[in-house]
């Protein structure tokens, strides 16, 4: 067994290491370069199986392909964004995901990033211990429209949260589940109208080709200017140029992000000379109980799997 990417590590020394270990070698690799494919080849090597605790881990079809011993991917989260699964069907490969062990932590980060965006306190704070006291005007969630775009555990969460604290809540399900969304107490909308109507934007979908690029150029021409977009799932879901120039131009007023194209961001980011933004470094679900929980049920996903009885299965080997 081959844990390649631990790194920064999570894995290494955990009850959830340990546990592997009872079901033979385990090899784990805490230093970086993970997200070059020759050198994931040689940490995989002969494993029959690879736990992916990074997204900047790429399984691809050359990294299938060079792995003949590889039979199961168990991924520590939810994203299968960096992994070719019709590859990993093509070559036998089972893959595995956690869905759900994170949906309270990062629900519970988009609703602190809609209030610290929505207050302005980042720079508030800011300026205050430059000597300032500034007094502007912020934005109360109170009776706002929250649009919610994806009702899996996070967004289902996430809609629960916002109608807490007293939110109206809009949301739309890729599937088109309307039934579900009205059991959850928000309203059934499409995705123009949630983008006319809704204050805040809440993005809690998983990057697929009918996601990439959700929201564009054409989509900030929609939306309120005094809306904030929330992204607690992945950057490539919002055009890049087209969600900075939304933010320079004051199509949005603001922006809470916890997700980016290049992870690490890079030091150009425009990004990052915006004072209407806030940042969090894909750290949402970076929780002791989310690390805790989630790596020991990517262990039981191997387990099970061994068992002949494979769980949380994202894609079976193509018969």
């Amino acid at each position: 067994m081959s844990v390649p990417d631990d790194f920064p590590t999570v894995f290494d020394g955990t009850p959830a290491h340990a546990r592997a270990k009872k079901l033979g070698e385990v090899k784990v690799v805490t230093a970086a370069g993970a997200n070059q494919e020759d050198e994931l080849i040689r940490r995989i090597d002969r494993a029959h199986v690879a736990i992916n605790i990074r997204a900047h881990a790429h399984f691809t079809e050359g990294v299938f392909a060079a792995c003949r011993n590889l039979k199961m991917v168990s991924i520590w989260g939810t994203g299968t964004d960096n992994v070719d699964l019709a590859a990993a069907g093509r070559h036998g490969v089972t893959v595995c995901n956690t869905p759900g062990v994170n949906a309270n932590a990062v629900a519970e980060h988009a609703l602190a990033l809609m209030l610290t965006t929505a207050r302005k306190i980042p720079r508030i704070d800011h300026e205050m211990r430059e000597g300032k006291w500034p007094r502007e005007m912020v934005t109360q969630l109170l009776g706002k429209t929250l649009g919610v775009f994806g009702v899996g555990g996070i967004g289902a969460r996430v809609v629960e949260l916002g109608r807490a604290i007293g939110m109206n809540v809009l949301a739309w399900s890729l599937q088109g589940d309307t039934k579900r969304i009205a059991a959850m107490g928000a309203r059934p909308a499409s995705k123009d109208e949630i983008l006319r109507e809704a204050d805040v934007i809440s993005l809690n979908l998983r990057l697929i080709p009918e996601t990439r690029a959700f929201l564009g150029r054409k989509e900030f021409s929609l939306t309120k200017r005094t809306a904030i977009l929330i992204n607690t799932a992945r950057g490539a879901l919002v055009e890049r140029d087209a969600l900075v120039e939304a933010l320079r131009k004051g199509q949005i007023a603001g922006a809470g992000l916890d997700v980016f194209h290049d992870e690490p961001i890079k030091a150009g980011d425009p990004l990052l000379t915006l004072d209407n933004v806030v940042l969090s470094p894909h750290h949402a679900g970076q929780t002791p109980e989310v690390i805790r929980d989630g790596l020991l049920r990517a262990v039981e996903n191997i387990e099970n799997y061994l068992k002949g009885s494979p769980t949380d299965v994202v894609v079976a080997p193509l018969k």
